[in-house]
């Protein structure tokens, strides 16, 4: 599936105001506008559409293969930078910044386009998500007491990689007894125990894209508790999914989850916001959360990850990845959403 650069560079071209050129230096963006995967590079595109591209030697000869003018230079942003050219604020360096002439900051204007996904996005997205099941699967049942958090995460990770991962697409969260109360426990040395609810938040990057997604086990018969606490984030979280439409509000999607845990008394104990988009970053827009006031398009992957954490005692988290779609969402992570007793 050829990939069309070009169109991504008008599309950003259409929402220049302003300025005649914008100066995209965020390595991220530059690869979703040209196809350069590079430590030092940088596009100008104009308002008429037409855009040259800047890298070092390095990356040159892979650059001159690209459907775009490419200019050789160490400085990449001086090299093309035109006076009053719009700059991307929330990523250059005050340092580059202060050698331009009359630069203009801008919102973030890549990524208002980055946020839809075209055919080839979406099937990368989909394949990250599939190695993330099927690694998920294949471990599950060599999770035991005795293994360390580090190693599930170790085995987890491993496995993603065996099935075709270029690398996981973070760094795996393995959270287990009272450390599951941890939205974002770094795992460590503790033992799995029996008793334990231990949660799995996970995904493989595959070919610059990433998947994501967090299942919460139970080591053994669960306690009451237990099971009412992840019952309870089960319900919160597909009524988060059931939110995803395109021209909702993104704060009225977190709001369907957020108001069942709310109503159960754990308001306090979700603290996070529902979710976030998903593509060539592990977090982008569009954000969930109860101030977010952006209204979601069509093929949109995005997060809905609701959690309970309590203090002392554990947690829950349930995550899928989805992509908003005109007929209801499309289900990227597909793993069962019931409590699997280990």
């Amino acid at each position: 599936m050829t990939v069309n650069h070009a169109r991504r560079r008008a599309a950003l071209a259409a929402l220049l105001d302003g300025v005649e050129a914008v100066l995209v230096t965020w390595p991220v963006n530059v690869r979703y506008l040209t196809g350069l995967d590079s430590s030092n590079a940088a596009v100008l595109v104009r308002a008429d559409g037409t855009a040259k591209l800047a890298t070092d030697s390095r990356y040159i000869e892979r650059a001159r293969g690209l459907d775009i003018e490419v200019v050789e230079a160490r400085d990449v942003a001086k090299e093309l930078a035109v006076p009053g050219v719009g700059i991307e604020a929330a990523h250059m360096t005050v340092a580059v910044f202060q050698r331009l002439d009359r630069p203009v900051p801008m919102e973030p204007l890549v990524e208002k386009v980055r946020t839809v996904k075209d055919d080839h996005e979406l099937e990368l997205i989909r394949t990250a998500c599939a190695i993330s099941d099927q690694a998920f699967g294949d471990i599950s049942g060599n999770i035991r007491p005795g293994l360390t958090e580090r190693d599930v995460a170790r085995i987890l990770e491993a496995r993603m990689i065996e099935l075709g991962a270029d690398k996981p697409a973070f760094e795996s969260i393995v959270a287990s007894g009272e450390n599951g109360a941890v939205p974002h426990h770094t795992p460590g040395e503790r033992q799995l125990r029996r008793g334990d609810l231990v949660t799995l938040d996970f995904g493989a990057l595959y070919q610059g894209y990433h998947a994501d997604m967090t299942r919460t086990v139970s080591l053994g018969e669960p306690a009451d508790w237990q099971r009412d606490l992840y019952n309870l984030v089960a319900d919160a979280q597909k009524a988060g999914r059931h939110a995803l439409t395109p021209g909702a509000v993104t704060g009225d999607v977190d709001r369907a989850a957020r108001s069942i845990i709310e109503a159960a008394g754990h308001g306090d104990d979700f603290r996070h916001g529902l979710g976030h988009g998903v593509g060539l970053e592990i977090h982008e827009d569009p954000f969930l959360g109860p101030s977010r006031t952006g209204r979601l398009e069509d093929r949109v992957p995005i997060t809905v990850e609701p959690g309970v954490y309590l203090p002392g005692r554990g947690g829950v988290r349930i995550e899928d990845t989805l992509v908003t779609r005109v007929d209801g969402p499309e289900l990227l992570t597909k793993t069962t959403k019931e409590l699997l007793v280990l």
